[in-house]
């Protein structure tokens, strides 16, 4: 199985707060802190720190050299990333004294994916390879479409929810990494009821898991096809930054899932590294590498 990762690559402008901006509000911040990001940058990074040979797929501009650096640093396959004549996509984050976030994006190279580069792409893989997808790029309804035609494994991180999310096959999608806002918003059930959100999955997807993470209330995973229900705490750890710990949730599930490992393994493996992560300041850097985790 070859992994790729199609997904956004970001500089991440982070600004701590002692709370977060309130509208009309103007407010002092007390450090400014720039980091490479971006939901796919960050999976891929993760996945690569938790031991998975992994492709990247993207699009950068001529300010984003950084960002293949350190994918390359990670031992992340860059030969897939293009360079266009934009803006990388970038973020405006502010962290509060109890490191909770709120992030404004701006999608600038994110937002340039074409057809013919997504056919370019996917030329290089087969039936059972595994593509990893989020919602910080364009043409994601192409990029399933196709992949699904090729008989790729596709998961799919719907983050940030939008209507292009409405778009999509989501019948094509393997396995679905959702939090409890993107899931209520998805099967439009109440956001403090993952029991009602795995039902709608289970009932409208019978044949995707699921993965659906609640923050520190921990997280579950779902298979209707094997009727599998299994809950994961979350580390009672000082939590710093949450900015990544989705991500490394998501990619260090993925690294256990891919090598055949049970549920209860995958979800233990990634709650861990989530839990490390939002111990530290960051995106990308703040994801652990394996062996933290031993």
């Amino acid at each position: 199985m070859k992994i790729l990762n199609f997904g956004s690559l970001n500089i991440d402008n982070v600004y701590s707060v002692d709370h977060i901006v309130g509208a009309g509000e103007t407010i002092l911040s007390t450090k400014r802190q720039r980091f490479v990001g971006g939901k796919g940058l960050n999976q891929s990074i993760a996945m690569a720190r938790a031991g998975l040979d992994v492709f990247h797929a993207g699009i950068i501009g001529n300010d984003g050299d950084i960002l293949i650096e350190t994918l390359n640093e990670n031992g992340v396959d860059t030969s897939l990333v293009k360079k266009e004549n934009e803006l990388t996509g970038h973020t405006f984050i502010q962290v509060d004294k109890d490191g909770q976030n709120s992030i404004v994006l701006y999608g600038g190279t994110n937002q340039m994916i074409t057809e013919y580069y997504i056919m370019e792409v996917l030329d290089r893989f087969e039936k059972n390879d595994l593509i990893i997808l989020q919602n910080e790029i364009n043409c994601l309804d192409k990029i399933i479409d196709i992949a699904s035609s090729k008989g790729m494994i596709i998961a799919l991180n719907p983050s940030p929810y939008n209507e292009k999310i409405t778009k999509c096959s989501l019948d094509k999608v393997s396995i679905f990494f959702v939090n409890e806002i993107e899931g209520a918003e998805i099967s439009s059930e109440n956001a403090d009821e993952p029991g009602k959100i795995m039902d709608w999955f289970e009932s409208a997807l019978i044949n995707a898991e699921l993965v659906l993470t609640l923050g520190e209330k921990g997280a579950w995973y779902a298979d209707p096809v094997r009727g599998i229900r299994y809950y994961q705490p979350a580390n009672d750890v000082t939590t710093v930054d949450t900015t990544a710990a989705g991500d490394t949730f998501t990619g260090y599930f993925l690294s256990s899932w891919t090598k055949g490992e049970k549920p209860e393994l995958c979800m233990k493996r990634a709650a861990d590294a989530a839990a490390i992560s939002v111990s530290r300041n960051g995106a990308a850097s703040s994801i652990p590498y394996e062996n933290e985790l031993e």
